[in-house]
Order: C-alpha cells, then structure tokens, then sequence
C-alpha cells in the first residue's frame, strides 16, 4: 500500500513549492506524515492538505512563525480567530498608513496647478464648550473621538450653532506632544464631565480648506505654511481647525473639508503685503 503523497505530489496539490515544504518541516510547522528511514522521503496524507494551505496564507500575511504555530496548535477556534484577528488589524493599521503616504507623495510629486486659496479672517472672541488636556500626538486620533463624542452626547444637535473645532499647541507638533483642544459652539455652554466653558480670545488668522480624507492633510499644512512665511505673516500661537464637513457628518471622505487657520500678524489694513510691511517698520 502507498505510504501517502510524495513531497513533489503534496507540492503540486497545495501550490507548495518542496524548498517551502522542507522550510515547514525544519521550523516544525508541517512535519510529513511519514519519512522513509532507508531514503529520507517525505510523505504527506491528503488530511494535511488544508493545514499546508492555512500555513502559506498566514505566511503570505508576514504572521510571524510564532504565531502560526499558535494558530496551528490552538485546540479552541475562538483562540485561534483572536490571533489571527489581531494580526489582520495591525495589517489594516500598516496598510492605513501606506496608503497615507502614497496619497502624501501624490500630491507632493504632481503639486495642484491652482494657487492655493487662502482667506485672512479675523476671528471674535468666542464662549464654547471645549474639552482639552495635554496628549501625545500618536494618541490624538482616539482622544479625539472620545472627546467629541462626550461634547456630542452632552449638546444635541439643537443646541449647536456651529461646525467643531480644535486647537493645537505647537508643542504637539514639535515634541510629540501638547496641550489640544476640542470644541463645540452650543447656544448656553456649561461645565459637565471633562466638558468645561471655554473663553476663546480674538485671533487673526490666514485660513484655507483642505478637501477630502486626512490622510494627505500635511501636504495642505506645509503649503499653508510656505504661503505664511512667504508673506512674513507668522505669529506664534496655536493652529486652529474647524471640520466643516468630517466623518462624523458623513462616511464619504470625498465630501470632507476641513480649515486649517495658520495665525498670523494682526491686519489692520487689509493686505498681506502692507501688513507685512508695517510690521517691518
């Protein structure tokens, strides 16, 4: 009787080739079902089939060894979903930011033709509601959402008169961490859980909007910048941004526009140039 399927037969089954098979057998992932004392072949029974499978498919997903091992000797299903549920997160958190850096190096490579359209605004003094703290700037996405969601859930949509905001310290920019701030405007502001009422000064700013997803949103920040600098505009301060339109009013990341406002020198006569100008005197 046929001791089972020779190395190359289990190769062609599974579309393995015998290099990766001898690899599973040294590591101990697959070892042969039989080996021939006298010629040193490897047999394979067709039950291994679909483990040899499952192996190459974590493999091409980089699971690393070790937890291909876990998966394979997991006795529980619901361990091995874990692990391998764990893994295709941090796959779709590489693939995030892949694709952010290859929208970035798009825009960055093939520049749009249009000027930039920037807009001086001179910004009142404003009571919001606001929920701030210092956070590091690799948290701030989750701290974000949580901070809006306790301003969302404590002002319903009726009592808000206008898009919500941030400002950031430069410090979250050039430290990796700072103090940010989020905020809503709501008809009677009032202090509940981290919610506090928030006196916001006066600011000028140089203002443009960034459309779209935020993935490239450092692309409009550098151009927001050099058009600042360019004018000799610049104050130190933190950035503000207003989410005129974010994912929280629509899933559809082409319909997002965000304002990013840069401040800037206080204009009392109207023009970049003359402000400059006068601030030189």
């Amino acid at each position: 009787m046929r001791p089972g399927l020779t190395i190359g037969e289990f190769a062609t089954v599974t579309h393995l080739s015998v290099r990766t098979l001898r690899r599973y057998h040294e590591s101990g992932l697959l070892e042969p079902a039989w080996t021939d004392d006298f010629t040193g072949y490897r047999y394979y029974t067709a039950e291994q089939i679909p483990t040899a499978q499952v192996i190459h498919r974590l493999r091409q997903l980089d699971v690393p060894l070790a937890e291909v091992e876990t998966v394979l000797s997991a006795d529980d299903p619901r361990r091995r979903e874990e692990v391998i549920s764990g893994h295709l997160r941090r796959l779709e958190a590489e693939l995030d930011r892949t694709r952010a850096a290859v929208v970035s190096l798009q825009r960055l490579l093939h520049p749009d033709p249009a000027d930039l359209a920037v807009e001086l605004r001179s910004v009142p003094t404003r009571t919001v509601a606001a929920v701030k703290g210092v956070v590091k700037q690799d948290d701030s996405l989750s701290w974000y959402d949580a901070a809006m969601a306790e301003l969302d859930a404590a002002f319903p949509a009726d009592e808000r008169t206008g898009a919500p905001g941030g400002r950031y310290d430069n410090e979250l920019f050039t430290h990796g961490a700072g103090m940010f701030t989020v905020f809503r405007p709501v008809r009677r502001p009032r202090a509940t859980g981290r919610v506090e009422v928030l006196d916001l000064p006066g600011v000028d700013l140089a203002v443009t909007v960034h459309a779209g997803r935020h993935d490239d949103i450092d692309v409009t920040y550098g151009r927001l910048g050099t058009w600042v600098v360019t004018h000799a505009l610049a104050v130190d301060g933190p950035i503000h941004e207003t989410y005129l339109v974010g994912p929280r009013d629509t899933p559809d990341a082409a319909e997002w526009r965000t304002e990013i406002g840069w401040p800037v020198f206080r204009l009392a006569t109207g023009t970049p140039e003359r402000a400059a100008a006068d601030r030189r005197r």
